[in-house]
């Protein structure tokens, strides 16, 4: 249900953003948006609290935001409080940052590693990706995973590449089991 509501909110804003030709101002703004409800925690918490009114919680978000960002912007986010969304906003405003990028030809890579990778094979990982992918741009989000044994995860979007050496040893496990001994 969470990512239905994403979806469609942040969809809504991202015709918006097109509509009124201000894609890279909303990105931006979005951005710090996002930015300053991560560094107020206080924040996020009073606007959730059941007790404050949702004319109050509007009264507050506009005491924050009017004249930092577009009136469309906050607009929407004043749907969103009177919607009862507010609990979604950040997976609203980052399928948001998604759709923008994926529009803008940069895409997101998570790449999970069994060792912490130098920069330069950082680098290679993201010349092999652009070769292989039709983005202009790559966003690598690197982890490590000591499990993996060797080998790399990348994921990007839904799709899934697993060249590491423990799925290989429980490829090969299960393979060995279906072997019937006579």
């Amino acid at each position: 249900m969470a990512k239905l509501i994403s979806k469609t909110y942040g969809e809504a804003l991202f015709e918006l953003a097109v509509e009124e030709n201000k894609i890279d101002v909303f990105q931006e703004e979005v951005l710090g948006v996002e930015k300053v409800l991560a560094d107020n925690k206080e924040f996020s918490e009073l606007m959730k609290h059941p007790k404050i009114v949702k004319e109050e919680k509007i009264q507050i978000m506009e005491n924050v935001f009017k004249g930092r960002i577009t009136e469309e912007l906050l607009g929407f986010m004043t749907l969103i409080i009177e919607k009862d969304r507010y609990n979604e906003i950040h997976a609203i405003l980052n399928y948001f940052i998604d759709k923008v990028k994926e529009i803008k030809g940069i895409g997101i890579a998570y790449v999970t590693t069994a060792i912490a990778l130098t920069e330069i094979q950082k680098k290679q990982v993201e010349e092999k990706l652009l070769e292989t992918t039709t983005y202009k741009q790559m966003e690598l989000h690197f982890t490590v995973e000591t499990a993996l044994i060797g080998g790399m995860v990348i994921r990007i979007g839904d799709r899934v590449v697993d060249s590491s050496i423990a799925t290989k040893l429980s490829e090969l496990q299960k393979q060995l089991l279906k072997i019937q001994l006579a």
